[in-house]
């Protein structure tokens, strides 16, 4: 059970990297076209005059799949360990009481899921669409919502391996 655990975590956190790679990548370059065609028109005078339609609207949607994702694929390494309260405890404690703080974590994660999903729903029935390049929203908040709920079932594994198994790579690995 341990081990299976250990496994989906792993592959979860592997697609979760992949896709905060790619938002990163993709928003880099839709920021690097931008400025550049910016330039390109100051330098030319007007002359070449191109622009990257939308590029706000779509830099801040792949910042929210890029953060979302990141913070799915590092959730185990989310706590910072203050030494003054955990100095004399033991490893197996501090592992449990990680667990205990995950949880926190897995709720943040199933009510943005549970949000997210709610509005791609609305905006499906209501035909939303975003306000400059008219790209339909609820696949956007399908998308969010999705990255959401693998933050919330990576920090449920992570809440068992802790909490039930007394396992925490971060703790033990962090000293």
């Amino acid at each position: 059970m341990q081990y299976r655990l250990e496994q989906a975590s792993h592959w979860l956190a592997l697609l979760c990297r992949v896709i905060a790679g790619i938002a990163l990548v993709a928003l880099l370059a839709v920021t690097i076209a931008d400025v550049g065609t910016r330039y390109l028109y100051r330098v030319t005078e007007g002359a070449i005059a191109l622009r990257v339609t939308g590029s706000v609207e779509l830099v801040s949607y792949l910042m929210l799949f890029s953060l979302l994702s990141a913070m799915a694929a590092n959730v185990e390494k989310s706590q910072v360990v203050v030494e003054a309260f955990s100095h004399g405890l033991s490893g197996n404690l501090k592992a449990r009481l990680h667990g205990v703080y995950l949880l926190g974590f897995a709720a943040l994660g199933l009510i943005l899921f549970i949000g997210l999903l709610g509005s791609a729903e609305g905006a499906a029935r209501h035909g939303e669409v975003t306000q400059d390049l008219r790209l339909p929203m609820s696949p956007i908040y399908y998308v969010a919502a999705i990255l959401s709920l693998l933050l919330g079932i990576r920090s449920l594994i992570h809440v068992l391996l802790s909490a039930v198994f007394g396992i925490d790579q971060e703790v033990s690995h962090g000293e």
